[in-house]
């Protein structure tokens, strides 16, 4: 824990402190709108869900990398000024062309470029993969999704039939994705289409990737496989979520898909243990440490 006598030593006061808190809350509250519509989204939208999750995703990589804060000085806050100034142009172009990507985006740019306005930019550097994951704040395109959903249903339904005859489980599949089981139809896009969880499950791996203090090469593969964990976690949540849709009523059905969707979180942590084990097997150099208490 740091004092706060080596803060001021660095050059940083109280006043930064309520600068921050206040041009923050002004930039909020002339953008509040499109704050509200996230957080309606995210409460509403199963598929956006994982917006909820940015917050203490960024408090945690934050506070891990609280011995940075010895490294950073108030200085160079022409940068969120500019920062400032491109979230109220974006933001502004959003809300009267009607692009919701925009609007949020424009939003949450405004309000970090108030925050490094009041505190300097060494912070943004410093602590750019903590700020990085504030990125999940904003909700992904519902057009987007839903062109990413419809090719996924397929290869999700393909990869599932293919993992229960596996297993012994003879089911039929349908182009449209209904998987048939025992006469008990399960289509894909209700059981698990793989969007729900999909983005939850790389803030994971990017979690993973910046919590322990591995090295560049490594955190790069972590995110290029994020993807990849995403849609074999969603396989595996699937194949039980289609056993238990024949053998027990739609509402408890239902219910263990949602469970599971959760408990894939732990399965991709998993995941990610047993490919840094993979790569220490391999003799190739995985941690990385500072002379600062970082990671």
């Amino acid at each position: 824990m740091m004092k706060t006598s080596t803060l001021t030593k660095e050059g940083w006061t109280t006043g930064h402190l309520v600068a921050a808190v206040g041009l923050v809350s002004a930039a909020v509250y002339i953008t509040f709108p499109a704050w509200a519509d996230m957080l309606h989204i995210a409460l509403n939208d199963e598929e956006c869900g994982h917006t909820l999750l940015a917050i203490p995703a960024f408090c945690w990589l934050f506070w891990i990398r609280r011995g940075r804060m010895r490294l950073c000085r108030p200085t160079g806050r022409w940068v969120g000024s500019l920062m400032v100034l491109a979230g109220a142009v974006i933001w502004s172009i959003g809300f009267r062309k009607q692009w919701q990507p925009f609007w949020h985006g424009g939003a949450l740019l405004m309000a970090l470029g108030a925050f490094f306005t009041a505190v300097g930019s060494e912070i943004l550097w410093e602590f750019f993969a903590a700020f990085a994951v504030l990125v999940f704040l904003v909700p992904f395109p519902t057009l987007v999704r839903q062109k990413l959903a419809i090719p996924l249903q397929g290869y999700t339904a393909q990869a599932t039939q293919l993992a229960c005859e596996a297993i012994g489980m003879t089911v039929d599949r349908q182009q449209n994705g209904l998987i048939t089981l025992n006469g008990v139809h399960v289509a894909i896009s209700e059981a698990c289409n793989g969007m729900r969880m999909f983005f939850a499950l790389i803030m994971v791996c990017y979690l993973f990737g910046f919590v322990n203090p591995l090295r560049g090469y490594v955190r790069f593969m972590l995110i290029l496989l994020s993807p990849i964990v995403a849609a074999v976690c969603n396989i595996i949540r699937l194949v039980p979520t289609v056993w238990v849709f024949d053998h027990y009523p739609k509402p408890i059905a239902e219910t263990f898909h949602d469970v599971t969707g959760w408990v894939m979180l732990i399965v991709a942590f998993l995941v990610m243990l047993g490919f840094l084990r993979l790569l220490r097997w391999a003799m190739l150099p995985v941690t990385h440490f500072r002379l600062v208490d970082v990671a």
